[in-house]
């Protein structure tokens, strides 16, 4: 898969080097000279400029990529990338980062945007989910379909530790995705039995219901 990210701050070389981690082909675009730190990602095609300009995106081939990321830190330049990747180059696939969690409402698909990842209001769920264990915490919300990713660390009296993934009555339009035991990603399958302190990735749709949820996770919340 071939994926450009525009920013090479911190966040965009971080991105990158997972990226081609995972054996992706990487496109860095940055502005500044200064943060043209080829030797941090030497394995990305590194391009000095602008990536909210025409020529740029026509240099590095935008109408090619199969994923644009914009992740500058500058919530205005990651729209107007993500709009001209997608309006004017086709490219299939746009995840843009959102700095000021009160602009996130602007990161949509009338600007582009299929994925929005809003870092603070990521650090803060990871913050939350770090001392409340039982409570269910939004991680974040793919603004084109409207679904959340959602977390739960299961306290140790939950109604499921001890019950097999396959007989547990989730609620429509919730789907488990993924249990972390012991820092280790699991994928649940029917038979997995659940236990106190899973880690618990759950995809809910946009009709989910958050309070039925919340009763089969932990016995709690209105009737």
């Amino acid at each position: 898969m071939r994926v450009v990210v525009a920013g090479a701050g911190a966040v965009g070389r971080s991105i990158a080097r997972e990226l081609l981690a995972h054996g992706h082909e990487v496109t860095l675009v940055e502005r500044l000279p200064s943060r043209m730190l080829t030797d941090q990602v030497a394995g990305a095609d590194w391009v000095l400029g602008d990536a909210c300009e025409m020529p740029t995106l026509r240099e590095i081939r935008t109408d090619e990529c199969d994923v644009m990321v914009a992740a500058t830190g500058d919530d205005k330049a990651n729209l107007v990338v993500s709009l001209l990747a997608k309006t004017e180059f086709g490219v299939p696939r746009t995840v843009a980062r959102v700095n000021n969690p009160k602009n996130e409402w602007m990161f949509d698909e009338a600007w582009g945007v299929d994925v929005a990842v809003s870092t603070p209001r990521i650090m803060t769920a990871m913050v939350e989910e770090a001392v409340s264990v039982g409570e269910l915490v939004k991680i974040f919300t793919f603004h084109q379909s409207g679904a959340d990713i959602r977390e739960i660390t299961l306290p140790e009296d939950s109604p499921l530790v001890g019950r097999l993934v396959g007989q547990i009555p989730w609620p429509h339009d919730t789907v488990l995705a993924c249990v972390v035991r012991d820092a280790r990603p699991l994928i649940p399958s029917p038979d997995d039995v659940l236990e106190g302190r899973d880690e618990l990735l759950l995809v809910t749709g946009r009709d989910a219901d958050e309070a039925a949820l919340e009763r089969v996770l932990t016995g709690r919340g209105p009737s």
